[in-house]
């Protein structure tokens, strides 16, 4: 983390360590549930916890939630791993699970309900729900809530056998039905699932409640700051009521709440992503325009740029929404430092060079990355016939287009400056192709003569150019809140139906013959790309990540305005 980011998180620790608390010791974890991917929301908590480990010499855990085995599976467990390690951390041997703790769990319910402080609850998951209250009326005691020890006990006993259906019965705790914190009004503890667990099997047949697993995993693994999302506020006090009950001594693991990341153009609903996935809205999880790391990834966004967003964000304690132009400016930045530059043509339009001998080719020297002067420099071949992007011709500009048209000098990036002479079009009048001339004495890009000229095109040697398809991105939602929409409506309706343009018949310069999955690139005057890990030297596919135009720079300097 940044010296500014999580500012009065790391005071906090600060002061602690200085005062002796927990030995000075920092234990911090990341404790997703193994039921989906991660995005870009998750991001934060992970440079959160594993960066305040580093910063204080301490360690940070990874804990899978793994409390609901019909949601999960270990697709998820593995992806989400490789996200992390991606994202430049790791746990080392603190991996650990909520299931490591599941008899530890069961034990310390079984205390609760000996001290008469958990009861079995016969009532059906609807009555439940209707008897909890609402924010302004109290909630309705069970029937069942003053059910006696022994009973309870043989009933919790025979729901751990499996002799009851899943939603006959559930495990509560007995704590105040009248309390304005609706989470003290009697939450369940355990549930009856008939699931095999990735990881036990069928060893069990009841599974505990996050609200019931969580304090106590922390406590277990000795973490000293359990850093969670705002939303979590008012389940602290429960946590702290649960580890009195089997009384865990203190000090002990200490809950502290930041804001979570809310992103313009952006939905971080898992609920919502699945729905995208599985109704094909997109391609899949790691689609580019989700919102997850796996589709940031294959979309060429790096993990330096997903850290650096994250610190620039920083750690407040009230929920705001940060312009996705932030994160694109970061990702900017990084691709600017090591991307490599290569020529690319999306709309091909043919240039023949009628005095250049046709027999005849040269390779020209291009800088790789005028940032960074150890990228050196590549070849790049030169030949009779060319290609130029469609839109820089035109037959009849407008007074301040200074790229190619009749009569008129460009330069050829790293190349020759070429003047046109002739239009070629086909019988419906379409433009064909374009003949010019160039000037030999101008190799390199320069005029010997002193002479300037205002255009410059970046080009692709027909003869040598790679046959290549692009995928073009734009925000997958057309509204900055996507679930802004009329009343009868949901968030589908503001997907924008431009989000993805697929281009074929794109052509690069051969260099980019051998490039790897994930490779980047800026395509010069275009933008930055990235190769797409399914791209094959017969099906080369370059994925858009990004843009030149700076947009939230722009937006700043207007607002400033």
């Amino acid at each position: 983390m940044s010296e500014d980011s999580s500012n009065f998180i790391k005071k906090m620790i600060e002061a602690d360590i200085a005062s002796g608390k927990y030995d000075g010791k920092v234990v911090t974890r990341f404790p997703p549930e193994p039921n989906g991917y991660l995005h870009i929301g998750h991001a934060k908590p992970i440079v959160l916890n594993f960066g305040l480990a580093e910063t204080f010499g301490g360690a940070c855990s990874l804990r899978f939630d793994d409390t609901n085995p019909s949601k999960e599976d270990d697709v998820y467990v593995e992806a989400i791993k490789h996200d992390i390690r991606w994202l430049g951390y790791d746990w080392g041997e603190r991996l650990f699970h909520a299931s490591d703790y599941f008899e530890q769990l069961y034990e310390w319910a079984l205390t609760l309900i000996r001290k008469g402080l958990a009861y079995v609850d016969s009532q059906t998951p609807e009555q439940i729900r209707e008897n909890r209250g609402t924010l302004t009326e109290p909630g309705v005691e069970s029937p069942y809530r003053n059910r006696s020890v022994a009973e309870n006990l043989e009933l919790f006993e025979r729901m751990r056998a499996g002799e009851f259906a899943e939603g006959a019965c559930v495990l509560r705790a007995k704590i105040d039905m009248s309390s304005g914190n609706i989470n003290f009004r009697d939450p369940v503890m355990y549930r009856i699932m008939h699931q095999n667990h990735q990881r036990t099997g069928d060893k069990w047949r009841i599974y505990p409640m996050y609200d019931w697993a969580h304090g106590q995993s922390d406590a277990l693994e000795g973490v000293t700051y359990s850093l969670c999302s705002i939303e979590f506020s008012d389940h602290n006090p429960l946590y702290e009521w649960f580890l009195d009950a089997v009384e865990v001594p203190k000090p002990r693991t200490e809950q502290t709440e930041f804001a979570r990341l809310n992103i313009t153009y952006t939905l971080l609903s898992k609920r919502k992503l699945i729905r995208l996935v599985q109704e094909g809205f997109v391609s899949g999880w790691d689609d580019p325009r989700m919102p997850t790391l796996a589709g940031m990834r294959r979309r060429g966004y790096t993990p330096k740029a997903i850290r650096d967003f994250i610190d620039r964000v920083g750690v407040d304690r009230r929920n705001s929404t940060v312009e996705y132009q932030l994160l694109e400016y970061f990702v900017r930045q990084d691709l600017n430092q090591h991307a490599q530059r290569v020529m690319g043509v999306l709309d091909p339009l043919k240039v023949v060079i009628t005095n250049y001998p046709e027999d005849q080719e040269e390779w020209l020297e291009a800088v790789n990355n005028p940032e960074d002067d150890s990228a050196g420099t590549r070849q790049v071949p030169f030949s009779r016939e060319l290609y130029i992007e469609q839109k820089d011709f035109m037959e009849d500009p407008p007074k301040k287009f200074f790229r190619l048209t009749l009569g008129r000098e460009v330069r050829l990036m790293h190349g020759y400056y070429i003047t046109c002479n002739e239009v070629i079009k086909d019988d419906a009048g379409n433009i064909k192709e374009l003949h010019c001339t160039y000037d030999p004495a101008t190799k390199g890009g320069d005029s010997p003569d002193g002479r300037k000229v205002k255009g410059t095109l970046h080009w692709v040697s027909a003869k040598h150019a790679l046959d290549a398809e692009v995928h073009v991105y734009e925000q997958l939602f057309s509204k900055e809140d996507p679930d802004d929409v009329p009343a009868g409506q949901d968030f589908t309706a503001n997907l924008n139906p431009n989000s993805l343009q697929v281009l074929s018949g794109v052509k690069l310069e051969p260099s980019v013959a051998e490039a790897t999955a994930n490779s980047h690139y800026q395509l010069l005057r275009q933008g930055y790309y990235s190769v797409d890990p399914d791209s094959t030297a017969d099906n080369l596919v370059l994925n858009q990540t990004i843009g030149l135009k700076d947009t939230w720079a722009k937006m700043r300097a207007k607002q400033a305005s």
